[in-house]
């Protein structure tokens, strides 16, 4: 946990929200908002709550659409979400499990190229979660390292969890769909995603498994670029490098679903994970 600086926080270590969750504490920070530690105060059961900076507050239809997305989906590989509201000073927050343990792309920071049998053993599980989101007519759009979390069981394994559903395409429309929106994480995106199609399907998150699948057997990307349209073109025209060649002792099959995912038409690519 961070150490606790409250002064930028919208809610105070020893508060109490909606009348049900104490806050104790920071769990983490980013641009948009900050992640609280904080216990229900009659189940005992310790939650994260997700808060939004007041200063990015029209970008709340984004963050309820995650706490949408993720309530839909049964996997146990997907965060699970207790509640949604505001503070009377107008903050949107969503109420979701604590988690223990660190995500993938901490992961790779700290080891590097990880083992292969625990990369099959992750994208098993997240390929999972994606099924039953994808089944729901939910396409995830922000596929990452970053947002594949390894939760440290109760037995001492990990369990996978699928994070952060706030780009998600939804079927009754909810999602953002404006051209000039960038949604998602740009390395990561496929050809569709990247001339910001409105309609992206299940191959998008395909793609975007087989970017994370590469990098996580060798701690680099596929397809770099300078900006947003060197990127694009450095996509569309770039063959598909061999992940075999950064790491001999891969197993000979690896390139052939890592260039699957990563037809540049989607036709190519596998229609459901």
């Amino acid at each position: 946990m961070s150490k606790i600086d409250s002064s930028d926080l919208p809610v105070a270590p020893g508060q109490v929200i909606a009348g049900s969750y104490a806050v104790s504490g920071v769990l983490g920070r980013g641009g948009m908002g900050v992640v609280l530690a904080g216990r229900h105060l009659e189940l005992g059961e310790r939650v994260a709550i997700k808060f939004l900076h007041k200063e990015h507050a029209s970008h709340a239809d984004r963050f309820f659409r995650e706490a949408r997305a993720a309530a839909r989906i049964r996997s146990e590989h997907v965060v699970r979400i207790f509640d949604v509201g505001r503070l009377p000073t107008g903050e949107p927050y969503i109420v979701m499990e604590h988690l223990d343990g660190e995500d993938l792309s901490s992961r790779l920071e700290k080891s590097g190229p990880l083992d292969v049998q625990l990369v099959a053993d992750i994208l098993l599980d997240v390929c999972q979660a994606l099924a039953e989101a994808h089944a729901a007519g939910i396409v995830h759009r922000d596929l990452k390292p970053a947002n594949i979390f390894l939760a440290k069981s109760p037995g001492g394994d990990h369990l996978v969890k699928l994070l952060d559903f706030g780009v998600a395409k939804v079927p009754e429309g909810g999602a953002i769909t404006k051209t000039t929106s960038m949604l998602g994480s740009p390395v990561y995106m496929s050809p569709e995603q990247l001339m910001a199609a409105r309609d992206v399907d299940a191959r998008s998150d395909v793609w975007s498994l087989g970017i994370v699948l590469f990098e996580l057997l060798t701690n680099t990307l596929p397809f770099e670029g300078d900006s947003l349209v060197h990127l694009a073109m450095v996509v569309r025209e770039k063959p598909t490098p061999s992940a075999r060649d950064l790491r001999p002792d891969l197993p000979p099959g690896i390139d052939e679903v890592i260039r699957r995912c990563l037809s540049k038409e989607r036709s190519g690519r596998w229609s459901d994970v």
